[in-house]
């Protein structure tokens, strides 16, 4: 049993609930709990989408600074790659994900929410990667995915600063999607999804490797990777069902098996 991550499934969604008291600090424990609630939230056939959450104070406010300090070179060469996988283990749910972001989202927490699909935060939250100011770098994917999602301009003022981006401006950048009241990110975050209990799981799994595949790779290279899923897709039931539906009652009306 976990200690300080747990995946609490209900209706269809599975959340991934951060609790370490009081920040969530993402010590080497933290983050290989989280890559088996990833690993359980990929395997569960009764999980359609996840929410990660990290409570009603904060996401999570970075790495465990006091472990970190303790570590030397060759601790790190020895860590840092597992640091990095047990997050991209969260990226890699092939299921849609989103963050629900309250209070603080720093450091890690900031790399942990950008593994999700899409980020709602609360009005007041504020991310950011202050990595620099501890006269390091962001390590467990920031300089990567934030560079990604936001431009290099914007994500090289959030990194080489370490400012603390409120709620608007990251709505404004990209850097989250949707801003609703603190009391309603988690809310939220778990109707945007339940949207996805009846969906055709394989075709959501399909878009969203093939989105996530192509945007590292040229245009040709992604347009095969595409195609490629596409066509598998026709080896499922629920592309007879879906396109069955359609053509017998209209659209929106497929009642998907999931397989």
């Amino acid at each position: 049993m976990a200690e300080f991550v747990r995946l609490e499934v209900a209706e269809g969604v599975g959340t991934v609930r951060l609790d370490r008291p009081k920040m969530n600090a993402l010590n080497v424990q933290v983050q290989e709990e989280i890559r088996a609630a990833a690993a359980e939230a990929s395997a569960r056939e009764d999980v359609k989408a996840v929410v990660l959450y990290g409570g009603e104070r904060v996401f999570a406010a970075g790495a465990d600074v006091k472990e970190m300090a303790e570590m030397s070179y060759i601790d790190m060469v020895n860590r840092s790659g597992a640091l990095q996988s047990s997050f991209t283990a969260v990226a890699r749910i092939p299921k849609p994900v989103v963050a629900a972001i309250t209070g603080y989202a720093l450091g890690g927490g900031c790399e942990l929410a950008l593994c999700a699909d899409v980020r709602f935060a609360a009005d007041d939250a504020q991310l950011g990667q202050p990595e620099v100011l501890l006269g390091v770098i962001p390590g467990a994917g920031g300089t990567q995915r934030l560079t990604r999602l936001v431009g290099p301009s914007r994500a090289k003022d959030i990194i080489f600063t370490g400012r603390f981006v409120r709620a608007d401006e990251a709505l404004a950048i990209g850097l989250v999607d949707r801003v609703v009241a603190a009391d309603q990110v988690y809310d939220e975050a778990v109707a945007w999804a339940g949207q996805f209990r009846d969906a055709a799981t394989y075709a959501l799994r399909a878009a969203k490797e093939a989105i996530d595949a192509g945007s590292e790779v040229d245009l040709d290279t992604g347009l095969v990777l595409e195609r490629q899923q596409f066509a598998a897709l026709f080896a499922t039931e629920d592309r007879r069902i879906g396109m069955t539906s359609f053509v017998e009652k209209g659209p929106g009306k497929a009642e998907f098996e999931g397989r």
